[in-house]
């Protein structure tokens, strides 16, 4: 945790107070302002006039120097940072530097920056070591052009497929969630954050659960779900992590938008969790509350209601928080004490990162640090560690390297721009280019298999639409090769070709376009098939399931993922990825998440309410064993902890990685409880033979729930243990008993369980 953000120093208070003691109403509304890089370009280069504009008073942040212009060049991106903090310097009154923010879910959005596998594949490692690793790296390159803010990571917990935004997320379970998240802002903000990126927890909160799986739709959510699911991991991310920022969320909750919400922002956030971090807008909030949620009557009432709410920062672009708001002030429909505790926010965070004493970058040195070979090899390994093998009947996988003829199939095979998700630098500008080298599929395979081997390509079909002109092609393809990879799913982004992706959602899960015809197709022609699935959301495969006797889950996995694919195909690698998110048979299941309440299960007329894959499913090329599980104590206070242990073993003869996932049941309680919770998981790698003993310590604080009167409260009663392999999995059980009731009312408070 990083305590300096949460430790107010004397020195910087003082600042503080002497400098807002001399600005005018004109610049503390600055301070509260975005301008978008692209506002301040013309001909390529940084206008002095457009600065004098939109910079008069100074400016709270810059918009995504980086991140904002097609192909724009690190080196330049740090050249535009220093030449913005130059004018800030020479010609405003206070000298006050921008803060300037970035996109960071998949990587920073650069050109010429790492991209690694999208955030649901960060999620399907089950290891917040890689993560932390990822976002160090993010953290070095975001820091070298000169951000000091990234707008991640993305801590909506997902339980509706049909969302498009889904493959932002880290999966259904909000501890889960809440582990990953941790991870990430550690590894993005660092020990100091005057070398960090400070991380922007979003969107707070509930995002994910908007009605029919539509983006920005009303969310419709108890208090109780809401604490207990949706905010966990906000919580963990602002108490355990330190995060320095949050974002809130585009939709309402009975009636109140996020952005307008005091509940959330100043209520929940600061007075109960303490949160001393600055709120910035998701980009339109203020204007959405007059346009778009109707409970604002112009831009002046936008500007009152979300600063009395407690968004600081407008984002992307000077509106509401620009002359609305300054006219708000001096009539007094907002107070000077609202407006200097915002300001006070956004410059002790400036104060802190240590841009008033450090505004510039080194230019020359960008080029060294933007996706070196160290860089690529944890873009691989992470990619590894992401694929979720979801089928391997009679063993077909791993292929032999010197299988005589391969065919690669499919319209993601020969793909580079599929395989990152939305908020990759490629897809997210729409570029038809790599940003990035990029490793696809058929690349990957053919850096594998033997010189000998005959490697055949047909794309077979588009990702969407219903073209089936090269049919033909990839059928005659199939039956010329010894084994089949095909190579499906979509593409991700924000255009209307794209099948996933921010804005992008369904109205089922099936694959996109003619690729389910095209699997039966070659099918048919009765040779092995391989599917291989490269997509930003759980897809209903369930024919292909039934039939395909290999299946492997890739989601989008950024700019090595041909590379990681292929180790997986061919044994390079034994996969021990897990789904962070149940797989639905079809679309009219949902939701189908594994943590539901005891009345969820009932069945359909013509299937059961099951996943198709459950939550923490994936298989290996190798077997583990569970055994000797203790609990000790049997028994325990309301204020103890429960030490769970069990031993693993691989006996299989190959090296393989097990994630081993420990669940809790509340038998009986006064409110209903799910049937099973993660409260525990463990990524560990064992040679064969070679067996662990694993420790997990349950703290009872992670046993409470809020009551029937919204205590948050730890019962008496007995605690069904559960350790395996995936939510279905179950190994292991065992039992605990709880004596006595405890309310948790303020004071430290244990999340996440401690392993040895």
């Amino acid at each position: 945790m990083n305590d300096i953000y949460l430790r107010r120093s004397c020195s910087v208070e003082r600042r503080l107070r002497d400098l807002i003691s001399r600005m005018t109403v004109e610049e503390k509304c600055a301070q509260l302002c975005s301008v978008p890089i692209q506002e301040l370009v013309e001909n390529g280069n940084l206008s002095v006039k457009k600065m004098k504009k939109f910079l008069k008073y100074g400016i709270g942040q810059i918009t995504r120097v980086a991140g904002g212009i097609k192909w724009l060049e690190p080196e330049k991106a740090a050249k535009f940072s220093n030449e913005i903090q130059k004018f800030l310097e020479k010609n405003t009154r206070l000298k006050i530097p921008a803060m300037i923010h970035e996109e960071c879910l998949s990587g920073f959005l650069s050109h010429r920056a790492t991209t690694f596998p999208q955030a649901i594949g960060f999620a399907s490692t089950w290891d917040p070591d890689i993560v932390r690793r990822v976002t160090s790296v993010i953290r070095r390159q975001m820091r070298a052009t000169g951000a000091h803010q990234g707008l991640a990571p993305v801590l909506d917990v997902a339980r509706d497929p049909r969302w498009g935004r889904i493959e932002e997320t880290l999966g259904e379970d909000p501890y889960l969630v809440a582990c990953m998240a941790k991870a990430y802002v550690e590894g993005l903000q660092g020990e100091d954050f005057k070398t960090g990126v400070y991380a922007t927890l979003k969107h707070f909160g509930g995002h994910s659960f908007s009605e029919g799986g539509r983006n920005c739709a009303p969310v419709h959510v108890s208090p109780r779900e809401l604490r207990e699911v949706f905010l966990f991991p906000f919580e963990v991310g602002v108490k355990v992590a330190g995060a320095g920022s949050v974002m809130n969320a585009y939709h309402e909750i009975d009636g109140i938008p996020c952005g307008a919400s005091k509940e959330l922002l100043t209520k929940i956030l600061r007075e109960e969790w303490g949160f001393e971090g600055f709120v910035v807008s998701d980009y339109g909030t203020l204007d959405m509350l007059v346009n778009f949620h109707r409970v604002a009557s112009d831009k002046k009432e936008a500007a009152k209601i979300a600063i009395e709410a407690g968004i600081d920062i407008e984002l992307p672009m000077i509106s509401c928080y620009g002359e609305p708001l300054i006219q708000a002030v001096k009539e007094g429909l907002v107070s000077q004490a609202t407006l200097d505790s915002a300001v006070c926010r956004v410059l002790r965070a400036k104060f802190i990162s240590g841009i008033f004493e450090n505004r510039y970058v080194k230019e020359k040195e960008v080029k060294k640090v933007f996706d070196t070979p160290s860089d690529r090899r944890l873009a691989l390994q992470v990619a590894r560690e992401s694929m979720v093998l979801l089928k391997n009947e009679n063993g077909l996988l791993p292929v032999k390297k010197n299988i005589s003829s391969i065919a690669v199939i499919g319209p993601n095979a020969r793909n580079a721009r599929n395989m990152f998700g939305d908020y990759g630098y490629t897809a997210h500008l729409g570029c038809e280019y790599e940003s990035v080298r990029t490793v696809t599929v058929l690349e990957g395979i053919k850096n594998k298999v033997s010189p000998k081997t005959k490697v055949l390509y047909a794309r077979g079909c588009d990702t969407a639409g219903d073209d089936k002109s090269g049919f033909e092609e990839a059928i005659e393809a199939a039956k010329n090769a010894e084994l089949s990879v095909l190579v499906l799913g979509g593409s991700s982004g924000f255009s209307q070709k794209d099948t996933s992706g921010e804005g992008r959602d369904a109205s089922d899960l099936a694959l996109p376009g003619v690729q389910e015809e095209l699997v039966r197709a070659i099918y048919e022609s009765g040779k092995p098939v391989v599917v291989v699935l490269i997509h930003g959301r759980p897809l209903s495969i369930t024919w292909i399931s039934e039939h395909i006797p290999a299946i492997l889950q890739a989601w989008l996995p950024g700019e090595e993922g041909g590379n990681a694919i292929a180790d997986v195909l061919f044994g390079n690698y034994n996969p021990a990825g897990r789904l962070p998110v149940s797989i639905p048979k079809t679309a009219g299941q949902i939701p189908v998440h594994y943590n539901r309440k005891p009345s969820s299960f009932g069945n359909y007329i013509s299937m059961d309410s099951k996943a198709l894959y459950p939550f923490g499913f994936g298989l290996s090329y190798t077997r583990f064993e569970y055994k000797n599980l203790r609990i000790n104590p049997e028994k325990v206070t309301p204020a103890g902890k429960v030490e769970i242990s069990v031993e693993v073993k691989n006996t299989g003869s190959r090296i393989g990685e097990e994630v081993v996932q420990l669940y809790i049941h509340d038998i009986v309680a006064s409110v209903s409880r799910p049937l099973k919770e993660l409260k525990g998981f463990r990524r560990i790698s064992l040679k064969p033979g070679e067996k662990k003993e694993l420790k997990f310590i349950l703290s009872t604080d992670q046993l409470a729930f809020y009551d029937q009167d919204m205590n948050l409260t730890v019962e008496p009663g007995e605690f069904e243990v559960m350790l395996g392999s995936s939510s279905e999995d179950i190994r292991l059980r065992g039992k605990f008993e709880v004596r006595g009731n405890r309310r948790i009312v303020c004071g430290p408070r244990i999340f996440l369980t401690e392993q040895k």
